[in-house]
């Protein structure tokens, strides 16, 4: 089946490679690039096909290092990362506010890397991440809320959840499901668990996939449809058939025309398919994928940059979707400032979330779907104080003059993101917002003799890190 994919010769390649280990790569998030491009700048490479994604010639200790738990960069194979070149490509044609669906997202890579291209770009955009299944939905929260962007929406719905939302998305990227043959050289268990009958069974779940969602996405708007796999049953041959039973143009591989979306000519190592493209572990340094695009038939206006999006007309001042109500008054205006855009407030039994105004229609229009996410979880308010959720800390749009900052250490650092007791000599009382690097970690409430640590214990370090605290 290789072999019919993608030639005898280079199937010999990408079998010689399955025995070599596996690349190692991360992708840096744009507004907290710095120190993290700093401490990769030695034995690193470029990723040709992704503007902030670094090949690195070893396997750091993620979990003890603190800019990875300050979400300033995403571990992230390498090949994956053209699945965003491809979107960023496609997205370049479209004019007006993007609504985009990320439909398979968990663990949130691709998420995280469609959510920065759109901010570094400026656009007006929107984005929802969903994984139909809870424990990877949860995951994928979790990664969404320390990226930061709080114009990203999680929901966790079946794709046919989505046809209730006719036209809705602009770009849907569907990184559907697969036999996984791309991830034989990182996961040994995708070998065993291979069968010519698993490829027929993912061949007919991606097309119900897309096709169950397929109504939501607007005419003439974009599909991003990619699988870490090799066969072309999975690959061209269900692009074929997306175009063929769905209405669709094939924008890329050998059938894309003169000027294919994504221009895999800029790209040496790329193999160029019928309708898509191929990343080849031994032609690439990174592991499998293939990405095809394609255009829904048919034309829709384009919607204004300045122009809110709406959907249904729902009176200001409705709930959120499940929320109790908006938030209002004193305690509105005093979290409102925490912010350097304006956000509209709802409680959610005792949490209280800040959603964009840019993007608060959407996210009433997408209340259908019970999202998990949306905006930032600002915290909890016990008496005239604020709980900050860990969230906040992260969020991007967090006002710098918010709260008081406590620059911390390597070793102080790695102490709170395990959770233990911390102490800032002549730091300010209440709440502090710990950095390192300059870069936020979390928060604290320090009370003069001691500290209460915030750090969630679903985030914090697991791992014993007595012997790594002089690092």
């Amino acid at each position: 089946m290789l072999e019919e994919a993608v030639g005898k010769e280079n199937a010999a390649v990408v079998t010689k490679a399955l025995d070599c280990p596996a690349s190692v790569s991360v992708r840096l998030n744009p507004p907290r690039a710095y120190p993290v491009g700093e401490a990769f700048a030695e034995g690193s490479e470029k990723v040709p096909w992704s503007p902030h994604g670094l090949l690195l010639d070893h396997r750091p200790q993620f979990t003890l290092d603190p800019l990875f738990h300050a979400g300033a960069y995403y571990v992230q194979d390498s090949s994956a990362m053209f699945v965003g070149q491809a979107f960023r490509d496609a997205v370049s044609h479209i004019e007006g506010r993007l609504r985009v669906l990320d439909l398979c997202a968990a663990p949130g890579g691709k998420t995280t890397d469609i959510a920065a291209s759109l901010k570094e770009e400026g656009a007006d955009y929107f984005l929802v991440a969903n994984e139909v299944m809870r424990q990877r939905a949860a995951v994928l929260r979790d990664n969404v809320g320390l990226w930061g962007d709080p114009r990203v929406a999680v929901t966790s719905c079946d794709p046919k959840a989505f046809a209730a939302l006719p036209g809705f998305f602009d770009v849907i990227v569907a990184d559907v499901p697969c036999s996984g043959e791309g991830m034989f050289r990182k996961d040994p268990e995708a070998q065993t668990e291979w069968s010519e009958s698993a490829v027929a069974l993912c061949e007919a779940r991606q097309r119900r996939i897309i096709a169950d969602a397929w109504p939501c996405l607007r005419e003439g708007g974009i599909l991003v449809y990619s699988t870490c796999t090799f066969n072309k049953r999975e690959n061209d041959g269900n692009v074929s058939w997306i175009a063929a039973e769905l209405g669709a143009e094939i924008l890329s591989g050998a059938s894309g025309g003169a000027c294919p979306v994504p221009a895999t000519e800029n790209y040496p190592g790329l193999f160029k398919t019928e309708n898509g493209c191929s990343l080849l572990p031994g032609m690439v340094k990174g592991e499998g994928q293939y990405c095809a695009v394609l255009k829904k038939k048919g034309e829709a206006e384009p919607r204004r940059r300045t122009e809110p999006a709406t959907f249904g007309k729902k009176a200001r001042g409705a709930a959120a979707p499940g929320c109790n109500a908006e938030l209002r008054g004193k305690d509105a205006d005093k979290l409102s400032a925490l912010f350097s855009v304006p956000v509209r407030l709802f409680r959610h039994h005792e949490t209280i979330a800040a959603i964009p105004e840019a993007v608060a229609a959407d996210v009433e229009a997408i209340s259908v779907l019970r999202p998990l996410m949306a905006g930032t979880a600002v915290g909890v308010i016990k008496g005239e104080d604020l709980v900050p959720d860990d969230d906040l800390a992260h969020c991007l749009d967090l006002s710098p003059e918010a709260f008081n900052r406590q620059e911390a250490d390597y070793t102080a650092a790695l102490k709170f993101l395990h959770r233990d007791p911390v102490l800032f000599q002549d730091a300010p009382r209440g709440l502090l917002l710990i950095t390192f690097k300059g870069l936020p970690l979390g928060f604290v409430k320090n009370l003069g003799t001691r500290t209460n640590n915030l750090m969630p214990q679903s985030r914090r370090i697991r791992m014993d890190i007595k012997e790594t605290e002089s690092i």
